[in-house]
């Protein structure tokens, strides 16, 4: 594996844990900005939606340039966001700075995936993925957790500075490690978005926002689910969360290493697996042992998913940038669905609402995969020549 696959993951992880490090210190930013709670989850919202809709505008103006030109520009506008987080005076100015940052981070993220697969050899590149994606998992496990600690030590604004620190680590890194490559997009822009035409594509990444939109109907609301019904205290759902990113970690490295040579048995059988983890969750999240082992079941064979999604898309469109940030998008979008569903249906129906919604949106994933197995269950000389455009 190419050491720029490594320094990549680099950069997604300090991405990353920019990304969740207000989740994780949201009372210190209200009483720094003097704002309430619930407007600093709106700080949340925008750099998701910035990620889901700006994030494909930046690639499409980047992906011209060579790939480590765009890296640099990209960086720079991460590290500008993410030092007027630390230095903004108030909440419109904090507000910019996330959907700055947001939006350079989704076309970080395609724009590595793209760098990625011209790396190394088609037959690894579900592999490679999943180590790029492994900041993301680290980014959960490790970034967060430090992010919150220097934030309560030393206040809110010395996370964001801290986190602007190891971006400029990751772009030292980033000159030093990755090599000087030419420009990944192959044609005009119009012939980019022209593999949009593919209704396989659309498939594709409708089932990548489904196998997110399961997970994180149960992990956005994991904190009070495991107290309030698994009657865990609160100083042990760090502990939990902790156990989660580890197994993460765990399951992407072992998603890595099948996604190339059975990406769609892999989707199969992790949804049908997360659809049991979910469902048994929903049943005993009151019972403590289930609850934790459902919990980790979810975090094993939930967004780990990744490698096996993102070769499958590729598969279906190519490897350029645009195709791998909108795919960026359209998981991002599975995350803002099933958080903002999510939290409506507790409303009416409880805590355990979320979790059944996570049932069924796992559900229509399968579903999304009943084409592609059709096409494989036809004999092999059948499907041959649809496999040039988009295999499985």
């Amino acid at each position: 594996m190419p050491r720029a696959v490594y320094v990549l993951a680099l950069g997604i992880f300090a991405m990353v844990t920019s990304e969740f490090v207000v989740a994780g210190l949201m009372p210190q930013i209200a009483s720094g900005l003097d704002v309430s709670i619930s407007q600093v989850g709106y700080l949340i919202t925008a750099f998701a939606v910035a990620m889901a809709v700006g994030g494909p505008v930046l690639t499409m103006l980047v992906m011209r340039l060579r790939p480590n030109t765009a890296l640099m520009l990209l960086f720079a506008l991460f590290l500008m966001g993410n030092v007027a987080a630390a230095t903004a005076s108030g909440y419109p100015m904090m507000l910019l700075a996330r959907l700055v940052s947001g939006a350079a981070a989704q076309a970080f993220f395609g724009t590595a995936v793209s760098i990625c697969a011209v790396l190394v050899a088609p037959e690894v590149r579900g592999r490679a993925m999943s180590v790029v994606l492994n900041g993301l998992m680290l980014g959960t496990l490790l970034g967060l957790p430090l992010a919150t600690v220097v934030g309560e030590a030393y206040g809110w604004r010395a996370a964001f500075w801290g986190i602007s620190a190891l971006t400029v680590v990751a772009v030292l890194c980033t000159v030093a490690g990755v090599p000087a490559l030419a420009r990944i997009a192959s044609g005009p822009l119009r012939q980019e978005l022209g593999v949009f035409r593919r209704p396989t594509l659309w498939l594709r990444l409708s089932t990548s926002l489904l196998v997110i939109g399961a997970t994180f109907s149960a992990f956005s609301f994991l904190n009070p689910i495991l107290t309030e019904i698994g009657g865990f205290p609160t100083g042990a759902v760090p502990l939990l969360l902790v156990a989660y990113g580890a197994a993460t970690v765990v399951g992407n490295t072992v998603v890595g290493r099948l996604a190339d040579r059975h990406a769609l048995p892999v989707l199969l059988c992790g949804l049908a697996l997360n659809l049991v983890f979910l469902t048994g969750f929903a049943l005993f999240a009151h019972v403590g042992v289930a609850a934790v082992v459902c919990m980790l079941g979810i975090g094993l064979v939930g967004v780990t998913m990744n490698p096996a999604m993102g070769v499958r898309v590729q598969r279906a469109g190519n490897v350029g940038p645009l195709v791998n940030t909108i795919h960026g998008s359209f998981i991002t979008g599975g995350i803002i669905v099933s958080s903002a569903i999510g939290g409506l249906v507790i409303d009416g129906f409880g805590l355990r609402a979320p979790l059944w919604l996570g049932v069924g949106l796992a559900v229509l994933g399968i579903f999304t995969l009943v084409p592609d197995l059709a096409r494989r269950a036809v004999p092999h000389r059948a499907v041959a020549p649809a496999r040039a455009v988009g295999g499985n």
